[in-house]
């Protein structure tokens, strides 16, 4: 075998790798999915599982996950609406089914809590360095005359050290 040879295979496996990873995207068609489909994909990617810790029911692969598609599919393509389907779920399994909580009853604390506690902690750091500042005042000028005696002294003393 040539240099030549060798050379017009190295080519020849180049030109069909690059046949190969540009035909395959090309011939991949997109797929025509059901409308009613992408309507049971949405609700189920925004409902938990119930078995599961944090997962969604379309990406859960328990058995309750399926048969809880399988629910929405059903509802889906007996023409109920989305908040209908949603509500289904709320009413069985109670707030712990929704991905992201809602925005009503207990949950505005998840929701304005940290704002709150945020506030409330930065009033309360004002008011103790109010308190700190004016107790170190206090303490800094002799109030009494037995405070203002020593003060004096203290004073006295410093003058008369020498550096």
């Amino acid at each position: 075998m040539g240099k030549h040879d060798m050379r017009r295979y190295l080519n020849l496996i180049i030109l069909f790798a690059i046949l190969f990873l540009t035909a395959s995207p090309l011939s991949a068609t997109t797929k025509n999915e059901d409308p009613s489909e992408a309507l049971v994909r949405t609700i189920a990617k925004d409902l938990r599982c119930a078995v599961c810790q944090n997962q969604s029911i379309y990406e859960s692969n328990s058995d309750l996950a399926k048969d809880m598609l399988e629910v929405i599919r059903d509802k889906v393509n007996a023409g109920e609406s989305e908040a209908s389907i949603r509500d289904y779920f709320f009413q069985r399994y109670g707030d712990y089914i929704y991905l992201k909580p809602t925005k009503s009853g207990m949950n505005m604390l998840l929701w304005f809590g940290p704002a709150f506690g945020l506030i409330i902690g930065a009033l309360a750091l004002i008011t103790a360095f109010k308190k700190w500042k004016k107790n170190s005042i206090k303490t800094a000028t002799p109030t009494t005359d037995t405070d203002k005696k020593m003060q004096a002294r203290i004073d006295e003393e410093l003058k008369n050290i020498d550096v």
